[in-house]
């Protein structure tokens, strides 16, 4: 790996040793498995993390999580917008160090929000990132509930994926109509409404955090296996950790090799390629640009078929236009109006 993929020390394959957690989980339940272990084992007080929301089944909550049943009742995807950092007074006023758990674009916000304020540094015991392609924007999972016949409005529990892995897209009502299907499928409509701050994010595998986790596509899937998850282990803290909840036999798995990761991933190196063009056609058109240190992405772009070095940069250009994104016209969310 040549910086690519951020910081690796060691790539684990592993899964929860909990067959609960294992089969509600997106890919093995080790987020949340490594969460409970943290929490039962006194490494931290509770874990930051994301729930469907009690009032709105289609919006996502923060909560401090502070013990195995609630980090359950939190496990699985949530492929809609959610902020963390927005309840990092959770973390930062705790009796003692939180695990944080996030998109990579909530851990690398943490981090730095952590070296501006030494308690909140103090309590982030732990930081954990999935692998993030973009959650799509907030009416996406109501047109994919529309599609399968329920009213969104009468949506009593969504889940995205789970229950199996990868699991299947699932809505219930409180009348007890139920629907659903599979997670390819549901991806697939979902990402047509990914926002556009997201497609010019160059972190999709948590680079910031100390341990980020994702599903190993490396291989085919068949629909009765158990989950399993790629475990990137970025620093010594996370590396303790992980090797600590091997032992301890909160979680299972192995070392494998490096070359799991790209394997796994290749749709994620071809976008952070595509986003070096795509911030290239923003800043020739006058736009205001991020600007990111220690990313490579140029020799990444450079690897792109020429369709796709294209589409990067003359297509970005046209959508651009199309969507009338050089006029002042998102709302608060970065959602275009």
């Amino acid at each position: 790996l040549r910086g690519e993929w951020g910081p690796v020390l060691y790539l684990y394959e592993c899964w929860a040793s909990d067959p609960l957690l294992r089969h509600r989980g997106s890919s093995g339940g080790v987020v949340s498995a490594l969460a409970a272990y943290a929490v039962e084992s006194g490494t931290a007080v509770g874990a930051l993390q994301v729930r469907a929301s009690r009032t709105d089944p289609l919006r996502n909550e923060t909560v401090l999580n502070r013990n195995r049943a609630e980090i359950t009742e939190a496990t699985g995807s949530r492929y809609s917008p959610a902020s963390p950092c927005e309840r990092l007074d959770l973390v930062e006023t705790a009796e003692g160090p939180c695990v944080v758990v996030g998109k990579p674009c909530d851990i690398a916000g943490a981090v730095r929000a952590a070296a501006q304020r030494p308690q909140l540094a103090e309590n982030i015991a732990v930081p954990l990132a999935f692998f993030c392609a973009g959650p799509p924007a907030p009416n996406a999972p109501r047109q994919v509930i529309r599609g399968l016949g329920i009213d969104p409005g009468a949506v009593s529990r969504l889940d995205f994926r789970g229950d199996g892995w990868p699991g299947r897209f699932r809505v219930e009502t409180a009348q007890g109509q139920q629907a659903s299907t599979s997670y390819a499928d549901s991806w697939g409509q979902l990402t047509k409404h990914r926002q556009w701050r997201c497609l010019i994010c160059p972190d999709h595998t948590g680079e910031f955090a100390d341990l980020a986790i994702g599903d190993p596509w490396y291989r085919s899937v068949s629909d009765d296996e158990g989950g399993r998850s790629l475990v990137v282990v970025r620093t010594e803290r996370g590396r303790r950790l992980l090797e600590s909840a091997i032992r301890a036999g909160a979680v299972e798995g192995t070392v494998v090799a490096m070359d799991k990761l790209p394997a796994s991933q290749p749709s994620l190196e071809a976008t952070r390629g595509a986003v070096w063009g795509r911030v290239l056609s923003m800043r020739v058109l006058g736009m205001p640009v991020p600007h990111f240190w220690g990313m490579p992405s140029f020799r990444l772009w450079w690897k792109l078929p020429w369709r796709a070095k294209v589409t990067s940069t003359l297509g970005t250009a046209r959508r651009i236009q199309q969507r009338g994104l050089r006029q002042d016209e998102f709302d608060v969310n970065g959602v275009l109006r």
